[in-house]
């Protein structure tokens, strides 16, 4: 079994957790098509991320109203997205990682990154009271033991370190064009079809 190793940031060596997995041109998932991951977990047991750019027609307000949640933010036309295909019946929101707030769940991916998956944190959002910036997720992308290497080294995806201002500031459906240019990538200019050489 291999290990990771910690780097002087606190992260593991070879874990793309905190990073963009862009999705190729060719990408013919509907779930993945021309999208944005954010990964939020990696390991030798697999990966966890939410997709960041693909809007659904649930609102927010919707989400606070089945959690029977009175809403007083302005936040309740934003658009839930969909996070990834697993769990749908889930929420995740991600924050920026605030140090002075503790919700019930949360994962904190970076120093500045941070995801929390309880109620706690939807009740202060309706009132005004949660983080100023966030993205709401229902879903998550999962991959198996070697499943997302094996998916990298298939071209099926670019990857590049997660860009907050992208995550936070870059509406939706900017976000994957905007991630390839992180990488200097214009992906319009990149054909469907990738071969191996």
């Amino acid at each position: 079994m291999t290990t990771t190793k910690p780097d002087s940031a606190g992260f593991e060596l070879g874990s793309l957790r905190n990073q963009f997995l862009i999705a190729m041109p060719g990408m013919d998932d509907p779930n993945f098509a021309h999208s944005v991951t954010y990964i939020c977990e990696h390991s030798d047991d697999g990966a966890m991320g939410l997709v960041i750019n693909l809007p659904m027609e649930i609102t927010l307000g919707e989400i606070y109203q089945q959690l029977e949640l009175d809403c007083d933010d302005q936040s309740a036309s934003y658009p839930a997205l969909a996070g990834g295909p697993v769990g749908v019946e889930r929420g995740f929101v991600l924050h920026p990682n605030l140090k002075t707030e503790r919700w019930q769940s949360t994962l904190h991916i970076s120093d500045t990154v941070a995801l929390t998956a309880s109620k706690d944190i939807l009740e202060a959002m309706s009132r005004g009271q949660g983080p100023e910036h966030y993205l709401v997720a229902l879903g998550y992308a999962g991959w198996e033991k070697g499943q997302l290497e094996q998916e990298i080294a298939e071209n099926a995806w670019l990857t590049v370190p997660a860009d907050e201002q992208i995550l936070f500031h870059t509406p939706t459906e900017q976000r994957w064009s905007a991630a390839a240019r992180d990488l200097g990538i214009d992906l319009n200019l990149i054909s469907n079809t990738v071969g191996h050489a």
